[in-house]
């Protein structure tokens, strides 16, 4: 190997190590009150959950101004698809709705709370949220037109599907 080329190979890798050693210097760091902001996850017991409340009767009113475009009247149909409704799951390809797939009550807050509206995620309070859950599942006849939804409530609604799913690792539940 020439000198210049050897000399060359030294230099890229002296600058390549130093840059590797200084760090990128991209971004910011963070505080704890910019974590906490992100930090909302929603354990399936409950835990996480946030205070406030809500009913179908407000839950409508939510739904009707947020999700009605995306999901259909009342929640059956839409261009995103329905959230009422519980076609049986015989087959792969199924349609998977709120009522005969999900799992665990507090994952559709947690779904709602971080993803919807589709145009505006993370823009609705708690209680509309839990109003909106509350709309969804009197629909669905999983609870009662008057029943109120909170982090005392929600966690005990019994979804249809719970316990047919196989659950990789139930000691983490």
């Amino acid at each position: 190997m020439s000198t210049h080329k050897l000399t060359g190979a030294l230099l890229i890798f002296a600058v390549n190590f130093g840059c590797l050693a200084a760090g990128p210097n991209l971004g910011k760091p963070i505080d704890t009150a910019e974590i906490a902001a992100w930090d909302i996850s929603i354990l399936p017991d409950g835990q996480g959950l946030p205070a406030g409340n809500g009913t179908a009767a407000q839950g409508k009113t939510v739904y009707a101004e947020q999700c009605a475009a995306c999901h259909g009247d009342n929640g059956r149909g839409g261009i995103l698809g329905s959230v009422v409704g519980a076609p049986p799951i015989d087959r792969i390809e199924a349609t998977k709705t709120i009522a005969n797939f999900w799992g665990y009550p507090t994952t559709v807050f947690d779904f709602i709370r971080r993803a919807m509206p589709a145009t505006q995620p993370r823009t609705l309070s708690a209680d509309q949220v839990y109003a909106l859950v509350a709309y969804i599942f009197a629909e669905n006849k999983l609870i009662g037109e008057a029943d109120v939804m909170n982090a005392e409530t929600l966690p005990k609604v019994k979804m249809p599907n719970r316990d047919n799913f196989i659950i990789r690792f139930p000691d983490r539940i």
